[in-house]
């Protein structure tokens, strides 16, 4: 069984239902108006209630920042690669070697405040981890489609054969500024981790690559959140000035 604590990571599991939501547990004399939204969704929903102390959710939790409310809930739910192409302009992320559950959390926000339509990863047991996936994404892991993938660069040709470019984050004498990229068309957007950055098999794939041109002289990479959020909202740019 999972923990989530706090009750933006609830609302999440509640609204996004990737996932089963076995028992909310809310502290007895929690009574404003987050809590009530989370009540009358668990009447909906049929989930079982338990009011209890502070103390009792406290042993539950990992840390004292859950509010006064945690929710058990069974593994998340995955998707599948056709989910991430369910909107008329897709704009796809692969996430490779981002293993940090807060750094992944942050691109996850960062992804579906951008209009992301799905993130393909490797596949990865993050049940030990997900609560705080989950709060560090301020619930958009939840929201996002996730295709946890057996096969990265298979599922990345996959989508390229169904009319994706695929951009890949990563420095080589050929690489355009991301600003000259073309993010008004359906396109993946590869981002690896600064440790070891995108593997052979996918970057044998790309069709352009994409760098971050910096301020000033610097050979340091940025980290995974950092890049996703710059690129990404370079999207929402483009894609704004398009309509």
């Amino acid at each position: 069984m999972i923990v989530m604590e706090g009750a933006l990571s609830v609302k999440a599991v509640m609204q996004a239902r990737r996932r089963l939501v076995e028992r909310l547990i809310i502290d007895e004399k929690k009574k404003d108006r987050d809590t009530a939204f989370i009540l009358r969704l668990a009447r909906q929903q049929g989930i079982a209630v338990e009011r209890t102390d502070r103390q009792r959710i406290h042993s539950l939790a990992s840390g004292h920042t859950h509010g006064g409310i945690v929710a058990l809930v069974q593994p998340r739910q995955y998707q599948n690669v056709q989910d991430c192409l369910d909107q008329p302009l897709p704009f796809v992320a692969v996430l490779e070697g981002i293993e940090d559950p807060y750094n992944l959390g942050y691109a996850f926000r960062s992804l579906y405040a951008a209009g992301c339509s799905g993130v393909l990863t490797a596949v990865r047991d993050w049940s030990a981890a997900e609560s705080t996936l989950v709060k560090s994404s301020a619930g958009a892991s939840e929201w996002l489609p996730w295709c946890q993938c057996e096969n990265l660069a298979e599922s990345v040709s996959a989508l390229r054969r169904q009319g994706c470019v695929l951009y890949c984050a990563q420095r080589s004498p050929q690489a355009i500024d991301y600003f000259d990229a073309q993010f008004t068309q359906p396109f993946i957007l590869a981002i690896g981790g600064e440790r070891r950055g995108l593997g052979r098999e996918i970057l044998a794939q790309s069709d352009q690559n994409v760098v971050i041109p910096y301020g000033r002289s610097f050979r340091a990479a940025l980290n995974g959140c950092s890049a996703v959020a710059a690129l990404s909202f370079e999207v929402v740019r483009q894609r704004r000035n398009r309509a």
